[in-house]
């Protein structure tokens, strides 16, 4: 969390913008209805964020394509790449579902967690505080409805046989080190064309090599640290670990301190509305990605690790941004939701000294009631069970 929160900071003032990925995702969607015959140019929010050109002309396309590449190449060399599916077909549904609710629920707040929590927060913007306490709170929600019986998922226990001799696990072993190997080469090969590919489409536009260097960096990270914010929330609210909340926290605190001095500089912060729209975009968005199981970190890399219940999460994104695309002005969203809310500017509402310490101290506060929530439910220990007969294997179905 925290190398990533430095390296958001870097990001920001090499580009000129932040770290984000839903804003690329909602431009896939209008590329994807464009082909279908639509003119999802002509819509305000296209107008807004900017549909011209492809993914590889724009900044953040080229994030979004060397995060894939990063975690991909990761996970082949750290030999975690197969094809995952879903035991239960019901998580398939869940998993879109999901993704629908989070990925219109970014939207609607103007960015996800990367682009609220990583890159918002530190750039002073009020709007993405609002977001972090509705996507806490909705993934409380989004916890209690995933415990409910039709939701969730039925586990069996199976007996399995303990292996008897060294030597088996030996031969095991070594009949598994060329396909290790493999993977490992093939991991290599994938970042080496990848590197090749963006250095030759981008030689003229040294920005969008530069994106691709971070897109890398940040796939490679979050795939080997295995970073997910739902993870985040979901782990307080149903076991009281907070260790990546922690590290949530941390990650910002060391993301703002780098962003500040960027914004000294003159790189100007992006700063967005802070009204019931953002508070409603972050309940759901939090909400979608408990039931979908994951963020948006959290399913490209498990989609390049191979885990089809995730591919199906991604496209649920893409299908709720699109959505939301549309309606902003077709439900009329931005007119009732939106537009008669203010942008504040945390800089220039408090000055830099208030900025800092409002800032500092709320994440000291966060880091606090992190410390205290998982101190107390430390306490709750679970009774000792007698010791099972035989080694069991516990298989959670659709898990």
């Amino acid at each position: 969390m925290v190398a990533a929160g430095v390296l958001s900071a870097y990001y920001f003032g090499l580009t000129g913008t932040f770290w984000a990925v839903t804003g690329e995702f909602t431009r896939w969607g209008g590329h994807l209805l464009q082909l279908l015959g639509f003119e999802p140019e002509k819509w305000g929010y296209f107008q807004l964020i900017g549909l011209q050109g492809g993914p590889w002309d724009r900044v953040d396309g080229w994030v979004v394509l060397g995060m894939l590449a990063g975690a991909f190449a990761a996970a082949l060399i750290a030999g975690n790449v197969k094809l995952r599916v879903p035991h239960n077909p019901r998580r398939l549904m869940q998993a879109f579902v999901g993704g629908i609710l989070a990925g219109f629920g970014a939207r609607l707040s103007m960015g996800c967690n990367l682009a609220a929590l990583f890159t918002g927060v530190p750039q002073f913007t009020l709007h993405a505080w609002l977001f972090a306490l509705a996507t806490a709170c909705g993934s409380y929600l989004g916890v209690r409805a995933a415990l409910h019986p039709a939701l969730k998922p039925q586990a069996t226990v199976k007996r399995v046989a303990k292996p008897s001799a060294f030597h088996a696990v030996s031969a095991s072993q070594a009949a598994a080190a060329p396909r290790r190997a493999f993977s490992e080469w093939a991991g290599v090969a994938v970042l080496a064309g990848f590197l090749a590919i963006a250095v030759a489409v981008t030689a003229q536009r040294p920005v969008l090599t530069i994106a691709a260097l971070f897109g890398i960096a940040f796939g490679v990270i979050i795939q080997r640290s295995q970073l997910c914010f739902t993870s985040a929330f979901r782990d307080l609210w149903v076991t009281g670990r907070a260790n990546m909340a922690k590290g949530l926290v941390l990650g910002m605190a060391a993301s703002t301190i780098g962003t500040a001095s960027y914004i000294q500089l003159g790189v100007a912060p992006k700063v967005f509305w802070a009204g019931p729209g953002v508070i409603l975009g972050g309940l759901l968005f939090g909400f979608g990605i408990v039931i979908a199981g994951g963020c948006e970190t959290g399913w490209m890399y498990r989609t390049m690790e191979g885990q089809v219940h995730f591919w199906v999460v991604g496209a649920g994104n893409i299908v709720g941004a699109a959505f939301l695309a549309w309606a902003w002005d077709g439900l009329g969203l931005y007119r009732t939701l939106v537009a008669h809310w203010p942008r504040v500017n945390l800089i220039e509402s408090m000055g830099w000294t208030g900025a800092l310490l409002f800032t500092y101290g709320l994440f000291a506060l966060m880091y606090l009631f992190l410390h205290l929530w998982e101190s107390r439910r430390s306490y709750q220990r679970p009774q000792e069970q007698p010791a099972a007969p035989a080694p069991v294997r516990e298989v959670a179905h659709g898990v």
